[in-house]
């Protein structure tokens, strides 16, 4: 019987531990944060998706998963880690692949020749050879003699498991076999096409992908800048501009967000400097939204002060990368309210998704729209859909309105 451990369990690898556990009796979740493994194994999920609690509660019940704090020894090992990235010298964010190789040195005392490895974390290209050379210098063996696959993963915030089951793969092996036996697992519970290539073409499609998302939505966002400007409505402009039948203007927001779309496209341009002025530019756009948006609500405050002789309490809502999502990586709105926060501005939040945050106090929406002198929309939430824009001073920065 194949035994099957995750390494790293946040929103990538739990929702694919457990979707592996629907069709197999041997799945193990590892993970270095204890008190993430200790609720998992109570049944309690530190990620907010749809149906992953109830996978998680099925899983336990049947016996097909549970979660480790230590490595152990498998068949299939699938690492799903974080790689983040940090700013250097040359104004460019590098990707940090320490975590990758943390968690193979951690695997490696129990990896076999014959053991099946795929990375499934976001990585520079070039990083699954990178990759086997390490493994093969550590079991002694040649590289081409390993089954190692690379195979990103492609799914949504807000609809992971769906998506897990039913969006195409695509899988690099480092040579035929390796493919061939990641297909053997992935075809276990994947309903959309597995397309088979070498891993550095994968490495490249899963970077590609987001950049092409972040160029659309620079598009989206400097046009609503601009927009801005001459006043005009950009939602409107948007709406006529995609009647034209090969014109599909995304919808601009507060800038990017995510652990993929904001993230992805430097992974490319740190490797390849001169070569990416185009995705370097919708970056910065991105980057820059985000501080435009910071900019005019100090700008929407000064007049608030000026009519009324006093400072505005303004009312954020939203603090997610994304609709209806408990995840604040890379969020534009975080960042948003923290600026407002270092500048001195008296604040009241709500973020329908959290309980709470470390560093804010979160209010209902009701009691924001409420209590607020001015309100800014900056995540299109649910919630925040049957809003009246025209009740009080309430801004829309996300296209709700």
């Amino acid at each position: 019987m194949q035994k099957i451990c995750v390494v790293g369990l946040g929103y990538i690898g739990l929702p694919t531990a457990l979707i592996l556990a629907r069709k197999t009796p041997n799945v193990i979740g590892f993970d270095v944060n204890e008190e993430i493994v200790n609720n998992l194994n109570k049944g309690l999920s530190h990620i907010k998706e749809p149906s992953v609690d109830a996978e998680l509660s099925s899983a336990i019940d049947k016996n097909s998963f549970y979660a480790s704090s230590e490595p152990i020894s498998a068949d299939v090992y699938i690492i799903a880690v974080p790689t983040p990235y940090v700013k250097k010298e040359d104004d460019i964010f590098h990707p940090d692949t320490s975590r990758v190789f943390s968690a193979i040195d951690s695997i490696s005392p129990f990896f076999k020749k014959e053991s099946l490895l795929i990375i499934e974390s976001t990585c520079p290209v070039g990083t699954t050879e990178k990759v086997a050379i390490y493994i093969s210098k550590k079991l002694n063996i040649k590289p081409e003699e390993l089954n190692l696959a690379y195979c990103p993963e492609r799914v949504i915030p807000g609809n992971i498991l769906s998506e897990l089951l039913n969006n195409d793969r695509v899988i690099g092996g480092v040579n035929f076999n390796s493919t061939l036996l990641a297909k053997n697992l992935y075809e276990k519970f994947c309903k959309g096409r597995l397309l088979f290539t070498n891993s550095k073409t994968a490495e490249m499609v899963k970077l590609s992908e987001n950049a092409f998302r972040d160029v659309n939505i620079a598009f989206a966002n400097e046009l609503s800048m601009v927009c801005n400007s001459i006043n005009v409505d950009v939602n409107e402009l948007i709406e006529l501009s995609n009647y034209h039948p090969r014109v599909n203007i995304l919808k601009p927001g507060c800038g990017v967000g995510g652990h993929c779309i904001a993230v992805d496209p430097w992974f490319i341009v740190s490797q390849f400097p001169e070569l990416t002025p185009l995705i370097q530019t919708a970056r910065r756009v991105n980057l820059k939204k985000t501080l435009w948006v910071v900019d005019e609500i100090k700008k929407v405050s000064l007049m608030f002060k000026a009519t009324n002789n006093r400072e505005p309490l303004i009312g954020c809502l939203g603090l997610a990368f994304k609709p209806n999502v408990n995840d604040l990586r890379e969020s534009p709105a975080l960042q948003i309210v923290k600026k407002l926060t270092t500048d001195n501005y008296e604040l009241l939040i709500s973020e329908p998704n959290l309980k709470e945050n470390s560093e804010f106090k979160l209010y209902e929406y009701e009691v924001v729209l409420k209590k607020a002198d001015l309100v800014f929309v900056l995540v299109a939430h649910n919630e925040f859909k049957n809003i009246d824009f025209n009740e009080k001073n309430i801004f829309d920065f996300c296209g709700l309105s």
